[in-house]
C-alpha cells in the first residue's frame, strides 16, 4: 500500500520564509520608521486589502501585474479573485473611487506585503513588503523632485545613508523603436540593456545616431542632461528631456550632494509608468531600495509614486536597537514591571519562582536581571 509522504511542518513554498525574533521586530521599527516620515512629510496612511476581484485589480496600471498575480475563486460570490502583487494599482482604485472627490493634489502612503507568482534568480523571495507613496493629481517636476526628495527622507530615517538615485525615461526608446522594424526590437532592447553600442549601431536603422547619442548620455546628471538636451530627439522625447533637466534641478536645489545619475535607454521595470521613473541605491550596492515614477491614475489622472522595499533597506541599514530584555523574578510587583516597561526595558515575568534567577534571565534571552529592587545588566 502506498502511503502520501509526510511533509515536514517547517517546510515552505519557494520563495516564502518564516522572519523570526529578533529580525521580525527589527523589520517593523524599519517600517514604521519609514511609515512616520511619509506621514511628517504630509502623506496619509491607507491600506487596501490584500484580496481584490481580479476585474478591479487588473483595472488600468494594475494589468502589468497580471502576469505575477495569485488568482482565486471566491467562495461566496464565485468571482474571481487576485492576490496582489503590487500594491500601487489598488492605490489608483482608491483614488478614482473611494477617494475620487478628495482635494488634489492627493498624497497618500501604504504599508503591507505582496505577493508574486514567481521570484527571480536575483531575487527569490515570492512575498515581499512594500512601503511607499502616491502623488495624485499633479503634473509637475515639483511633484516628481517631492517623491524623489520625500523617499531618501524617509531611508535616512530608517539609518541609511550615502544613496544615490537613478532616472529614467522609459517611454523614450520604446517611442523611437516605432521606426525600427519589428522583428529587430528584442535584439535592440538587449543591446541597449548591454550598453552595447556597436550592436546598436547595426541594428538601430534609421535611429542609429540618435540612439548612439543617447548612450553617451548616460552618466552622472551635470553630464548627461546637457548631452540629452543637446541630441536631435522628436518633439515628445525634447519635452520629456526637459522635464527631467526641471526634475535634476528641483531635487539639487534641495539636496546638492545627493548623487544623480541619467539612463535615457532603460526601460524596464513597471510597465505602467509613462514618465520620469527612478530607482534609488545606497552607494557600491546594486540592490534596489526604491523604484517609482510617473503614471497615470484610472487611465486619465496624473500620478506619480515610489515603492520601497524594506526587505532590502533591513539588509543594508544599522541594526535598529530594541528594547532591552529584562527578568522580573516570580513575585515582582506590577508596579515595578510598570517603571521598567516606562524606563524602556521589555519585562518578562518569570511564571514561577526559579533558584537561581540569573541563569534562568539568561535561558529566556534576557539582557538584565531584576534583583533585590536593582536593574543589573547580564554579562
Amino acid at each position: 500500500m502506498n502511503e502520501t509522504p509526510t511533509t515536514h511542518p517547517a517546510l515552505l513554498p519557494a520563495g516564502l520564509t518564516d522572519v523570526l525574533p529578533p529580525e521580525a521586530e527589527r523589520q517593523a521599527r524599519s517600517a514604521e520608521a519609514i511609515m512616520d516620515c511619509f506621514a511628517a512629510h504630509g502623506y496619509q496612511r491607507v491600506t487596501p486589502p490584500l484580496l481584490e476581484f481580479e476585474d478591479s485589480l487588473f483595472a488600468g496600471s494594475g494589468a502589468a501585474t497580471a502576469e505575477q498575480t495569485f488568482r482565486l475563486m471566491d467562495p461566496e460570490s464565485q468571482r474571481m479573485m487576485g492576490l496582489r502583487a503590487d500594491t500601487t494599482p489598488q492605490i489608483g482604485r482608491l483614488a478614482t473611487s473611494r477617494l475620487a472627490s478628495a482635494p488634489r493634489p492627493l498624497r497618500l502612503a501604504y504599508s503591507g506585503p505582496v505577493l508574486l507568482v514567481r521570484g527571480t534568480q536575483m531575487q527569490p523571495e515570492r512575498q515581499l513588503s512594500q512601503a511607499g507613496i502616491e502623488l495624485i493629481g499633479n503634473d509637475t517636476a515639483a511633484a516628481d523632485a517631492e517623491i524623489i526628495l520625500t523617499a531618501i527622507a524617509a531611508l535616512e530615517a530608517a539609518g541609511l545613508k550615502d544613496l544615490s538615485v537613478d532616472l529614467t525615461i522609459p517611454r523614450l526608446v520604446p517611442s523611437l523603436l516605432d521606426a525600427v522594424p519589428a522583428h529587430l526590437h528584442p535584439a535592440l532592447a538587449h543591446a541597449l540593456d548591454r550598453k552595447d553600442a556597436a550592436a546598436v549601431a547595426e541594428l538601430g536603422g534609421a535611429q542609429t545616431e540618435l540612439l548612439l547619442q543617447l548612450l553617451d548620455a548616460s552618466g552622472p546628471a551635470a553630464r548627461a542632461v546637457p548631452a540629452l538636451m543637446a541630441a536631435g530627439l522628436p518633439e515628445a522625447g525634447r519635452a520629456q528631456a526637459a522635464r527631467l533637466a526641471e526634475v535634476v534641478a528641483a531635487v539639487q536645489e534641495v539636496l546638492p550632494g545627493l548623487p544623480l545619475t541619467v539612463d535615457p535607454v532603460e526601460f524596464r521595470g513597471y510597465r505602467y509608468h509613462t514618465g520620469i521613473s527612478m530607482t534609488i541605491f545606497a552607494t557600491g550596492q546594486q540592490m534596489e531600495l526604491g523604484r517609482g515614477g510617473r503614471y497615470l491614475c484610472g487611465d486619465a489622472e496624473p500620478a506619480t509614486g515610489i515603492t520601497l522595499f524594506p526587505d532590502h533597506i533591513i539588509r543594508l541599514a544599522p541594526p535598529v536597537a530594541l528594547r532591552p530584555r529584562l527578568y522580573l523574578p516570580h513575585g515582582t510587583s506590577a508596579a515595578q514591571a510598570q517603571k521598567a516597561r516606562a524606563e524602556g526595558y521589555a519585562t518578562v515575568p518569570g511564571l514561577a519562582r526559579a533558584a537561581a534567577p540569573g541563569d534562568e534571565a539568561r535561558r529566556l534571552g534576557c539582557t538584565h536581571l531584576f534583583f533585590d529592587g536593582v536593574i543589573t545588566a547580564l554579562s
